[in-house]
């Protein structure tokens, strides 16, 4: 099942690994699967000698062979329905390395006081596909709860494997997570985010007095992890100011892309590993970094700055450098969020393939709709492109490839103006013609919002200048109308919003700072 170099490259991961750890596979004889899944398991485990595998024949509710996790013959709650491959093969090692106490993506110990607060029982189930790309952050996020919280357990299932899960949940969208027949969170998330989902969901246990966040006091504080957080807080650290960074995650939005081409002086690489150099360079100066925090409140306009957490932490400092990015634009029409998962999907990568066969819409006409409705055109019967402005946006080679699609049709000067839907499933969308005012039907089974991105800024409402798109307005040197406050990337009015212009508006911000502090302005 595991080919000769991947398993020498596991036994290096587990060379030195000495806590007893047990693959449990249960499945039904006869079937195909298990005997695949024994022999996955048994490959595992050759890795290292504290590695052991068993095999429990008996029928599974899911259909579908499970691995199950022991630490010293003691569940875990982590298991897998469908052999962990692809992207999922990382969660299996991590989640191996976890059980130990040796993983690298354990959270820290306020966080973790919050995760093993969690009341329960409380039984996840994270439907995946193999290929999606946003799918292991998810699993990844909810084992850690499980190995932390014992009330929590936590099973991966590959819809692929598990036929009759997929139909009876209808999931129509990666990565989706279920507790009983209960939706509770469709798409992308962070560890923070979910943990902050299952606190309003199900409650939390009253901290220990002494256990609260607390107020932590910095030099300088930089709100957001993504290219332009990461540089301004690499430059203030370089600078001798002792640095904070409070993200959601490290990486932020460049995280979700595959492919980056024009990162110069790097001819390849990927959103993924790019957030993991961010947090490696990072690590190399004294920056303090806080992420899966979502900041609840802020107040900026003192002297002193201070934000505050979801998990109680308040952070202060006489520098404050802005650059919380921006998140996926949502329609805002009846509908979208009731079909969210269900019809209603942004990622074409990871959610395309359930749509195979069928109607679909594209909603944007900028680079990534484009992108998107060409993607879509390969499987799909028939895609449906809606601009709102007069003409599409996307580079003229793009839309070249698009003319050339016969299954698709453009819509321009044509706005959504409703999802509908049979209360389980999108049926179909309502569009009007913004020269004409005429409504139209369109029988749809699937809509991909590509409209772009907001920024995010709703938190420093009323206490610093944005423009009307609720950018920070910045000048030149990433000064904004709020003494002693900086802002820099996708949450700026920057006119280009990329990679490699956030990490020099970074930079420029915290050597902005680093300057006011030297003539005693902040």
């Amino acid at each position: 099942m595991l080919d000769k170099d991947i398993i020498n490259q596991l036994k290096g991961i587990f060379a030195d690994f000495a806590t007893p750890v047990t693959l449990v596979v249960s499945g039904v004889a006869e079937n195909e699967a298990t005997r695949e899944m024994i022999e996955f398991a048994e490959d595992f485990a050759s890795a290292s000698e504290a590695l052991s595998m068993k095999t429990r024949y008996l029928d599974t509710p899911e259909g579908a062979p499970v691995l199950s996790i022991l630490k010293e013959e003691k569940p875990t709650g982590i298991s897998f329905c469908g052999i962990p491959n692809g992207h999922e093969f990382t969660s299996l090692i991590l989640a191996v390395l976890n059980a130990a106490g040796l993983g690298k993506n354990l959270p820290d110990e306020t966080l973790s006081k919050r995760i093993k607060a969690l009341k329960g029982p409380v039984k996840t189930s994270v439907f995946v596909s193999l290929s999606c790309t946003n799918c292991p952050e998810v699993v990844q996020s909810l084992n850690i709860i499980a190995l932390l919280n014992p009330e929590y357990s936590n099973m991966m299932v590959d819809g692929a494997q598990a036929p009759e899960m997929v139909s009876k949940y209808n999931i129509q969208s990666v990565p989706t997570v279920y507790v009983g027949d209960r939706m509770i969170s469709a798409g992308r998330a962070s560890l923070g985010e979910l943990v902050s989902k299952l606190e309003e969901i199900f409650g939390s246990q009253t901290p220990d007095e002494g256990d609260a966040g607390g107020v932590k006091e910095y030099d300088a504080v930089v709100a957001g992890g993504g290219p332009a957080g990461a540089s301004a807080a690499i430059y203030l650290a370089r600078k001798g100011l002792r640095t904070a960074v409070v993200a959601g995650r490290i990486g932020g939005q460049v995280k979700d892309t595959m492919e980056i081409e024009n990162l110069i002086s790097v001819p390849l690489t990927t959103g993924p590993e790019l957030a993991s150099d961010l947090r490696s360079h990072l690590m190399e100066y004294d920056v303090d970094i806080f992420d899966n925090r979502q900041i609840i409140s802020s107040d900026i306009v003192g002297s002193l700055k201070k934000i505050e957490t979801d998990g109680g932490e308040i952070f202060i400092s006489p520098v404050l450098v802005i650059a919380t990015g921006a998140s996926w634009r949502k329609l805002n029409i009846p509908g979208e969020d009731e079909y969210i998962g269900r019809g209603v999907a942004f990622c074409t990568h990871c959610d395309g393939p359930f749509y195979a066969g069928k109607r679909v819409a594209v909603v944007g006409g900028g680079n990534s709709g484009v992108e998107a409705a060409i993607e879509l055109a390969g499987i799909c019967t028939h895609v449906d492109l809606f601009e709102f402005l007069d003409e599409l946006k996307a580079d003229e080679v793009l839309q070249r490839r698009l003319a050339d699609l016969p299954t698709v049709d453009v819509h321009l000067s044509t706005a959504l103006v409703g999802i509908e839907g049979d209360g389980s499933n999108v049926t179909g969308i309502k569009a009007r013609n913004r020269k004409t005012g005429e409504e139209s039907s369109y029988d749809v089974q699937g809509v991909f919002v590509q409209i772009g991105l907001t920024p995010n800024s709703d938190i420093f409402a009323g206490q610093i200048s944005v423009n009307d798109r609720n950018e920070i307005i910045t000048d030149r040197s990433g000064r904004t109308s709020a003494t002693g406050v900086y802002a820099a990337g996708d949450v700026t009015d920057v006119p280009y919003k990329q990679i490699v212009i956030a990490m020099g508006e970074g930079a420029s911000a915290a050597l902005s700072a680093v300057e006011d502090r030297m003539r005693g302005f902040v």
